[in-house]
């Protein structure tokens, strides 16, 4: 019970600093490793000549030497990155042994010097004891993702066919795990006795001797009662979502909220999770570490603490450049989330990207289609993309309507050619679909960009030529670049020509060729971009080709839940549909495990 005692108070004598830098130090590295990896995994892409990541091309593509010359870059920076983290912890919690009040500044200090000392060569083996223990370490953190996460299709099949293959290489890390727990207090001695690696390794391997069964078992169960901890949290966030949705079931698109919100809880309790995990395993192994010097009767560390400045100008400078930086951080951390978001952070591997929805032409199944209506509806229910058509007027004007004639959706039997635009804005667009949305009106294509830069959604503007136009392309692209909306949208079109017209008037625009059948290398198409194939002739051949070629393929028009998860399953970029809701509910579902998914069935039952 002493121990006990002893261990809590450690723990929480120092709280506020141990969380302050931890929250500080891992969105800071967030916000810097996030972006730079990402840009120096896409540079090597494309100078490995890698557009897009498949099954076919991955093993190729990681056998290049430019990628395991990233790889190693990546080892050394992470075992870095942990080290500084685990340095912080170690640090914190022998100043809480000994009473002694830190600061965040203190910790940086001393986390900063102990790190500078790992990179020198009689140290550098250091790192390499890093990187294979946090494996270790992060049980409870890998089974906590594990749960909640889908996993890929492709990696299940791998597990269920070579299943031999993985309990040798299981078998094989737990004999290594197993090998190198005699190294586990070694960076305790590193950083607190500051000896160098193979005194440190030496001093480790006495001071666990006949104990290391015993510390294994420990760390395990601390482990397992970190998951467990980890799913209780997400239960309540789950049962706490399903609640606030039964409450506000009367509101239409509840369902893709409900959706959402459970997988952002998700989100936010496995960033908790990673935070924290580090701490919680070097804090239980803090505490192993002092219990067997003491049993051994070693004497405990008790080095020099970095003074904190006693002038109050010097304590007020430290605090606003903490704050200062805190800020920025948490100003960058929200960038890099509303970019991830938005899919700007995407990265081109199969079964890794974010599939979107488009919202074809709006809500159009709850709204008249092509009315701003539909498309305030489409941004309420989650759409990733808005779908319009465009057509023009006689007196050249560039208007939304899918049909050329206007007699199926405002009753009026006039084709586009043959009316103005101040006619056609008169024409009724809503009634033909309910009286209850009598008086809607057909919006310009500018009236609809304005409305989508305000609400931050991308367009997909299919042009449908008729015939009679006068520089019909170069009236849209013009629209488009006046309002600066080139980076936000991608023109469409049915016919080929069309989009070749697009190109040669302006190449910064992203064409998709609309293709009701799609047979042979649709990839030598140059002047298409981007591919939108009708569900029926998706293939996961024609999947992987339009990747391999670096292309996306967008699938239309899906409305239902068996169609959905098949172009789920293929792995298309885009679904185009009109149910919006059903579309990214099931989107949602793919993401989370079948353990959260019958979680939730089970919750709504009660």
């Amino acid at each position: 019970m002493f121990q006990k005692r002893e261990l809590l108070r450690t723990i929480t004598y120092n709280w506020r600093t141990l969380i302050g830098f931890e929250v500080l130090y891992k969105l800071l590295a967030a916000v810097i490793f996030v972006p730079l990896i990402r840009a120096v995994f896409d540079g090597v892409m494309r100078l490995s000549g890698y557009y897009y990541l498949t099954l076919e091309n991955i093993v190729s593509f990681a056998v290049n030497w430019m990628t395991l010359v990233l790889f190693f870059i990546f080892a050394f920076l992470f075992s870095l990155v942990c080290a500084m983290d685990i340095s912080a912890v170690i640090f914190v919690l022998d100043c809480s042994r000994r009473r002694k009040h830190v600061s965040i500044y203190q910790t940086i200090i001393f986390a900063f010097r102990n790190t500078c000392r790992v990179i020198k060569r009689k140290n550098v083996a250091t790192l390499f004891l890093i990187l294979l223990m946090i494996p270790f370490f992060n049980i409870g953190v890998v089974s906590s993702l594990g749960s909640t996460v889908s996993i890929p299709s492709f990696i299940r099949s791998y597990f269920q066919t070579h299943r031999r293959i993985i309990f040798a290489c299981a078998a094989a890390w737990i004999l290594l795990t197993v090998f190198l727990f005699r190294w586990i207090y070694t960076f305790h001695y590193f950083t607190l006795e500051r000896l160098d690696f193979k005194e440190a390794a030496k001093r480790s391997r006495n001071l666990i001797r006949k104990e290391w069964i015993k510390d294994i078992s420990f760390l395990l169960l601390v482990q397992a009662l970190f998951y467990f901890c980890y799913f209780i949290f997400a239960v309540s966030g789950v049962l706490l979502v399903l609640i606030f949705g039964k409450i506000f079931s009367e509101l239409g698109f509840i369902n893709i909220m409900e959706a959402s919100a459970i997988w952002g809880v998700i989100f936010v309790t496995c960033s908790i999770v990673f935070a924290v995990g580090t701490p919680v395993s070097f804090g239980c192994i803090s505490f192993l570490f002092y219990r067997h010097k003491k049993k051994k009767q070693e004497s405990m560390p008790d080095f020099h603490i970095l003074s904190h400045p006693s002038e109050k100008s010097s304590r007020r400078r430290i605090l606003a450049a903490q704050t200062g930086l805190f800020i920025i951080v948490m100003l960058g951390y929200s960038y890099l989330v509303y970019h991830s978001s938005a899919e700007k952070l995407d990265i081109q591997i199969e079964y890794l990207r974010t599939m979107e929805v488009t919202a074809h032409r709006g809500a159009s199944m709850y709204y008249p289609e092509n009315t701003m209506a539909a498309f305030q509806a489409a941004v309420e229910m989650g759409a990733d993309w808005i779908e319009l058509d465009v057509q023009q007027s006689r007196d050249g004007q560039i208007f939304v309507m899918h049909d050329r004639n206007f007699k199926r959706t405002t009753g009026v039997d006039k084709y586009s050619w043959e009316l103005d635009y101040n006619q056609i804005r008169a024409l009724d667009a809503g009634i033909c679909f309910s009286t209850d949305y009598a008086g809607e009106r057909i919006p310009l294509l500018r009236d609809v960009l304005e409305f989508a830069r305000e609400n931050d959604i991308r367009l997909n503007i299919e042009l449908k030529p008729a015939g009679f136009e006068t520089d019909f392309e170069k009236n849209v692209i013009d629209v488009i670049c006046d309002m600066g909306f080139q980076d936000k949208c991608v023109v469409t079109s049915q016919q080929y020509e069309t989009l070749k017209n697009v190109k040669e008037y302006c190449e910064d625009i992203t064409t998709v060729y609309v293709m009701s059948l799609a047979y042979g290398n649709i990839n030598r198409l140059k002047y298409a971009d981007n591919f939108s194939v009708e569900a029926a002739s998706v293939t996961p051949g024609m999947v992987s080709r339009v990747h391999n070629a670096g292309k996306q393929i967008y699938a239309w028009t899906i409305n239902n839940r068996n169609a959905i998860n098949r172009m789920i399953d293929l792995n298309v970029d885009n679904i185009i549909t009109d149910n919006v809701t059903l579309a990214q509910k099931c989107i949602y579902e793919s993401k989370t495990s079948d353990v959260i998914q019958k979680l939730v069935r089970f919750l709504r039952r009660r």
